[in-house]
């Protein structure tokens, strides 16, 4: 696949570049992903087992309880945030989390356009961020 450039909406600023680590489901941080690890342990969820930590997390929206925002933070405290997160519609939860954490977001990208995508860069300074496919 050569590099494909997807345009979104800029919710936090930043620049980062990692593996994508997808999941057609919705993300509760708070409960459903351990802040002392970065390991998602909603039992049941496509991503449960697997560490967010130093990836671009890649999921259609956020659920749960506001506490999830902060949970983003002691994530990116604790060196195990993602490196970014693409959202199909990011929601308030994951817009706060990301934006105290310092963690490059953007919404408005459909999830299918990624299937196979292995690595990405996410530019997120101006208000229409962008996302680069590099391998997949």
């Amino acid at each position: 696949m050569s590099a494909r450039r997807l345009v979104g909406r800029r919710i936090a600023r930043g620049r980062a570049e990692g593996e994508v680590l997808l999941s057609p489901a919705p993300i509760s941080f708070f409960g459903g992903v351990d802040p002392e690890t970065g390991v998602v342990t909603e039992p049941g969820h496509p991503l449960e087992g697997r560490s967010v930590a130093g990836k671009v997390l890649v999921f259609p929206t956020g659920k749960g309880s506001t506490v999830g925002s902060y949970t983003l933070y002691r994530l990116a405290r604790r060196g195990l945030a993602p490196t970014a997160i693409v959202n199909r519609s990011c929601e308030a939860i994951v817009a706060v989390g990301a934006i105290l954490a310092g963690i490059p977001c953007l919404d408005g990208i459909e999830l299918e356009a990624l299937a196979g995508a292995a690595r990405v860069a996410v530019e997120a300074d101006a208000p229409q961020a962008a996302l680069t496919i590099l391998e997949g």
